[in-house]
């Protein structure tokens, strides 16, 4: 097993030529993006597009950083599309909210809302899990999440953006089915996580949010960027940063004790360690909502007649080569 990557590079600015110049630096060590995007490829962008409630208060990816990446994916050749699952409204339509209608219209990328499709897990226990068909059948994904506090998981990276990938129904199916048990619904993201397999993420940290995310907290400035092919490896970085211990994150424990989190020892950092860029005083979540939150009985009835329908249907495998 090879030892994983993780670049760190200290960034403050999302003005454009600045942001690129920080992009091509902390995708050096592999080359650059072409190292990951070859021509003709259709490339999944999973940017977090949690709410368009709230723009200004860094609960989404940055659009700054969405239009960088696409444009050096266009230069690689690749075909750049968008696509996510958001919690409330269409992602066509929290995408605009959140500033994106520029570059969208810019460099015509298509943006589409995620539809389910079953798959089978390695994990017999999520093997009723369904994820995107689009997700699971482009040639590259690029994970592009936000880093920001959670109060119901604690904290949300790399693995919980791509909790994206499940469709709205089925994400409140899960919410209800492993609602009661945090440390069950953090393996259900890290099968989430195993399964769409995400050729690159890159972390936006140059401004986080903290408190009581993912988005009632406030933006916090942290000044870093970070880029790895093993989605764990990262996460297990940026709680180091946040001097977060990976018992308190149900998702990184969960990777710990699924054997698919490397020790930060194990880990190589090309640019900066996490040590160099840590600080003390990221807020946490001081509230925490249960993860089923209080669904009415009438709705999780509902999407429990959906459940039950989706598990009858014959299993497919869908994957990237």
């Amino acid at each position: 097993m090879s030892t994983p990557s993780v670049s760190l590079i200290r960034a403050t600015s999302y003005e454009k030529e600045v942001l690129r110049a920080s992009l091509e630096t902390l995708l050096e060590p592999w080359g650059g993006i072409a190292a990951f995007v070859k021509p003709g490829n259709r490339v999944l962008l999973k940017p977090n597009l949690l709410t368009g409630a709230r723009p200004g208060k860094e609960c989404t990816t940055r659009p700054e950083i969405v239009y960088t990446v696409a444009q050096m994916v266009i230069e690689a050749g690749g075909k750049p599309f968008l696509g996510d699952s958001p919690a409330f409204g269409s992602a066509k339509g929290v995408a605009i909210a959140n500033g994106y209608q520029p570059i969208i219209e810019e460099l015509q990328l298509p943006i589409i809302n995620f539809r389910g499709k079953r798959y089978e897990t390695v994990n017999t226990e999520f093997n009723h899990l369904l994820l995107s068909k689009e997700a699971m059948e482009a040639d590259v994904v690029i994970n592009l999440p936000k880093v920001k506090s959670h109060s119901q998981l604690v904290l949300t990276m790399g693995v919980k953006n791509l909790f994206g990938c499940v469709p709205g129904k089925m994400k409140a199916w899960w919410h209800m089915e492993a609602g009661k048990d945090a440390a069950r619904f953090g393996e259900m993201l890290v099968e989430t996580a195993k399964a769409i397999n995400p050729n690159l993420t890159i972390l936006d940290g140059i401004i986080g949010h903290e408190g009581n995310g993912p988005s009632g907290g406030e933006p916090r400035p942290l000044g870093v960027l970070a880029a790895a092919e093993d989605v764990f490896a990262l996460d297990r970085a940026i709680i180091e940063i946040l001097n977060v211990p990976p018992e308190q994150v149900p998702t990184v424990a969960a990777s710990q004790r699924l054997g698919v989190c490397p020790d930060l020892g194990k880990i190589h950092f090309p640019h900066l360690h996490p040590d160099i860029l840590q600080i003390s005083d990221w807020k946490l979540p001081s509230e925490f909502i249960p993860i089923d939150f209080g669904m009415p009985r009438v709705i999780k009835s509902t999407f429990k007649h959906l459940y039950i329908r989706f598990i009858k249907e014959p299993m497919s495998i869908y994957g990237r080569g």
